[in-house]
């Protein structure tokens, strides 16, 4: 959530930013519910002050009926007003955390997702001599993927994924792991975006499949709540990305500047409801409501927070430049970066079979509004502490690039290319 305090100073640019970021929220409202707490708060304080000097002034000797009968009344009035307190907390709490992160100057304002900005187009769209077929109609000649017998076990929106396409998948999540443990690449890839930055590796996560709500809220990314799976009759949701986990694992934590930054990569089976999905999104394994995803998040101080963002940016393109995909760098507007990001990128691959360009990664700079919530803060070579920066970024949505791979690499007779740098974690094999 923001700082309170720059809410008080800048009213009126908060609520604009608010606005443009399609929220409405009543700034006026949360300032007076502010002033009121602290009015409240400093009286209280105030008994309290008073009631410890009045303990003290008695301590040695008898207390007599009006010491005791005031000490009574202090309690009294104290109770009084922390129960005013705590309703008056409970209220600003939920003001605040209505207030969504500001935007970036870098970021376009706009109403929708239609108000995004392509700045960079990268590789050569595929040309065939034949028909592209979808990577559905090539999987299921293949039996790569079955979801007529996952409805009967599951339900709709699930798969079973077999054969070549297993070993796809493991053959991507080896060469990330690969990538993002090599301090060397790390460099190289920072060289190349001109950033000067540390190329600390990447430390591998099989994270927790699930999170308490206080944990999910505290990301502010458990709403809407309705695309969420909650676990009957338990305080713990199934997480959507693997961020969720990641990124809450130091809540309360102070983290020594000299181990920063904090770099993880987590692969999860991760858990949507996808509601109100339909057409060619709902065919194959586009959008599934189980799907797995290997998943960058950062800590950092808030120095580094920007360049971080840009390099996990530079690090998306890496991996989509060697599996030779065509893609667009899309900087996200106001309305579509989310609630807690500042800034966002897209990376969007191109798909033969729908003839357009479809997200694959996204890129998410939150600055220190996760951080507050969680309490995650850095001390400083000052010996200063404050709160820290969070980012996270897709590697790969393992379902999605397999899409993207066989559908850019589909031969006539069915059989898809292996890009040339997968091909040395498949044994060497060119063609699935």
């Amino acid at each position: 959530m923001l700082d309170i305090k720059f809410i008080r100073e800048n009213p009126e640019t908060v609520e604009e930013n608010a606005r443009n970021k399609g929220y409405e929220v009543n700034i006026g409202q949360l300032l007076q519910a502010d002033a009121k707490r602290r009015y409240l708060q400093q009286k209280a304080d105030g008994i309290r002050a008073e009631r410890n000097q009045h303990t003290a002034s008695m301590k040695g000797s008898k207390p007599s009926p009006a010491d005791i009968e005031k000490g009574k009344d202090l309690k009294e009035s104290l109770a009084k007003i922390e129960t005013k307190l705590s309703s008056v907390d409970t209220e600003f709490e939920k003001l605040l955390k209505e207030v969504p992160n500001m935007a970036d100057e870098s970021v376009p304002v706009g109403a929708s997702e239609e108000d995004n900005e392509v700045v960079k187009n990268v590789g050569d769209i595929p040309e065939f001599d034949f028909e592209p077929k979808s990577h559905w109609e090539i999987a299921e000649a293949r039996d790569w993927i079955d979801k007529e017998r996952a409805a009967k076990v599951t339900g709709s929106r699930f798969a079973y994924l077999k054969g070549d396409l297993v070993k796809l998948q493991f053959a991507i999540i080896q060469y990330v792991f690969d990538v993002l443990t090599d301090e060397q690449k790390l460099q190289a890839i920072a060289k190349q975006a001109g950033l000067d930055i540390s190329a600390k590796p990447f430390v591998p996560v099989l994270p927790p499949y699930m999170l308490r709500t206080e944990m999910y809220d505290a990301m502010d990314r458990l709403e809407p709540r309705e695309d969420r799976y909650k676990i009957e009759n338990e305080d713990v949701w199934l997480q959507g990305s693997a961020e969720h986990v990641l990124g809450s694992m130091h809540a309360g934590e102070i983290i020594e500047q000299v181990d920063l930054p904090l770099r993880y990569v987590g692969y999860t089976t991760s858990f949507r409801r996808e509601a109100g999905s339909y057409g060619k999104d709902t065919e194959g394994i586009f959008r599934m409501h189980q799907f797995d995803k290997l998943e960058m998040e950062s800590l950092t101080t808030a120095e580094a927070g920007l360049d971080e963002h840009l390099f996990m940016v530079a690090i998306q393109e890496h991996f989509l430049t060697e599996l030779e995909l065509p893609y667009h760098v899309v900087q996200k507007c106001t309305a579509d970066i989310g609630k807690p990001n500042t800034r966002g990128v897209d990376m969007d691959v191109w798909l033969p079979a729908q003839e357009q360009y479809r997200e694959t990664h996204t890129a998410d700079y939150m600055t220190d509004y996760q951080a507050r919530r969680l309490s995650t803060k850095v001390r400083l070579e000052s010996n200063e502490t404050e709160l820290l920066h969070t980012n996270d970024a897709t590697a790969f949505a393992l379902g999605r690039i397999m899409i993207a791979i066989i559908e850019n690499n589909q031969t006539k007779d069915g059989q898809v290319r292996v890009p040339a740098i997968l091909q040395p974690y498949l044994a060497g094999r060119k063609l699935l």
